[in-house]
């Protein structure tokens, strides 16, 4: 099997620098409340002479954390997309910064992507959603280097995002695809046979289908080895999360799907793998700490000092590697086919997937129901060759097969929840965190 010599230039390119500006980096953070994001503050807390976090957004449900936030970064600016906690935040950032100046202040669904846009050198996408796609496409535009946390902004409108890049100017921040990204840096393009993408397996690793029946929220969310939001956390178990995945890996490096492969590694400290021509296998490997990936995206192409853990080789382990079982976990083989479709297709995807999530969550959906009413909305709609596909593919056209997907998502879940799924679970996850 050859390599990939006979390919376009990747989105995502260790080899290339979008930004080659040394000094004091300044970071506009996005979902600074979320996992990521208050992971990515603590680090530059502690880099203080390597970067300066000049926004925060948040979707509007923790102001008091965001206040906090703004005041120990002195930030020129915060935002929540909720406009409806604008009072809340006023009054918590009154009582952080007293008499002090306080940062301007920036509501709405389309705050994120203004302060995307704003003067900085590295924006970190940090969102939970589809709505990540905005922040994105704006700080793209605007010239900035993309640390993209945000896989489904990739997922869904990646012929938008590939035509808003330019060479470099996008760092992948998932574990999986900072893995990647630095062994990708270690050989030629040309070179390279296949990508494997790791997953721990989630906490049901080993469970047929009939086991995962009865499966609780609460088993769901207790991931065995990363400490993530629930709805992150949930694709983990159902291993929508790898799917997701393994289109990104597709979207980023221009790899064919049957060169990207997915094997089971509990332990989750091989966090991805990429096979050489000559036989050869660079495996990038960490404690599981997400500290790592986020100082790759931030500190790319140098090194942050003591960003996470290191491993201690005077320690004992084992590292095992399993075969994926498709019969019961089959989001990885249905975001393939997603994946190859392409238009709108991934679109059609992740959103009906949120909204199974959040109907499981408030527990009006079963474990294997996520999958199934997912599968039938993404048989729903079709070809690509119905809707818009390749380059024609448009923002409007993204959140049309959105909003289908979420309402024909809420009418398929019924039939297995026994009761209507409401419209509470229409909204991306981040707008409810």
């Amino acid at each position: 099997m050859g390599g990939m010599s006979d390919s376009p230039a990747p989105l995502a390119d260790p080899h290339t620098v979008f930004d080659t500006t040394e000094g004091r980096r300044s970071v506009v953070v996005l979902g600074s409340t979320g996992s990521i994001g208050t992971q990515a503050i603590d680090l530059v807390l502690r880099n203080p002479d390597r970067f300066r976090v000049t926004a925060l957004s948040a979707a509007g449900g923790r102001v008091g954390l965001l206040a906090e936030q703004a005041r120990r970064l002195r930030v020129d600016a915060v935002a929540v997309a909720d406009e409806g906690a604008l009072p809340a935040l006023r009054e918590a950032l009154a009582g952080q910064y007293g008499s002090e100046p306080q940062p301007e202040i920036l509501a709405g669904p389309g705050a994120a992507a203004e302060l995307a846009a704003s003067p900085c050198h590295t924006v970190l996408n940090g969102i939970t959603g589809s709505i990540g796609l905005g922040p994105t496409l704006a700080a793209l535009e605007a010239g900035r280097t993309l640390a993209l946390a945000n896989k489904e902004s990739l997922i869904v409108g990646g012929p938008l995002v590939k035509a808003a890049a330019k060479p470099g100017q996008i760092i992948p921040v998932d574990s999986e695809h900072a893995a990647l990204f630095q062994a990708l840096a270690a050989g030629a393009r040309a070179d390279v046979r296949k990508l494997v993408v790791t997953a721990s397996g989630g906490p049901f690793r080993g469970r047929s289908r009939e086991q995962l029946a009865h499966v609780t929220p609460e088993d769901a969310l207790a991931h065995p080895t990363w400490a993530m939001g629930p709805v992150i956390t949930v694709n983990s178990a159902t291993l929508v999360n790898k799917g997701l995945e393994v289109i990104e890996a597709h979207l980023l490096y221009d790899i064919p799907f049957d060169r990207i492969e997915v094997v089971v590694h509990p332990q989750s400290y091989v966090h991805s793998m990429v096979e050489f021509t000559d036989g050869s296998t660079l495996a990038q490997a960490t404690p599981p700490d997400m500290r790592g990936p986020i100082a790759v995206g931030l500190g790319w192409p140098g090194r942050v000092p003591d960003a996470a853990p290191a491993f201690d080789w005077s320690t004992a382990s084992t590292w095992e590697f399993f075969p994926l079982d498709d019969e019961a976990f089959p989001s990885v083989a249905l975001a393939r086919h997603v994946g190859e479709l392409g238009g709108t297709a991934p679109a059609v995807f992740n959103a009906a997937n949120e909204v199974c999530v959040e109907a499981f969550l408030s527990g009006r959906l079963p474990f294997n129901a996520i999958m199934d009413t997912v599968t039938e909305v993404v048989a729903a709609h079709g070809s690509p060759a119905q809707h818009a596909q390749g380059t024609s593919l448009t923002v409007a056209d993204v959140l049309e097969a959105d909003a289908w997907a979420r309402a024909r998502a809420r009418e398929t879940a019924a039939k297995y929840s026994g009761g209507a799924v409401g419209d509470d679970a229409a909204q991306p996850a981040e707008a409810r965190a």
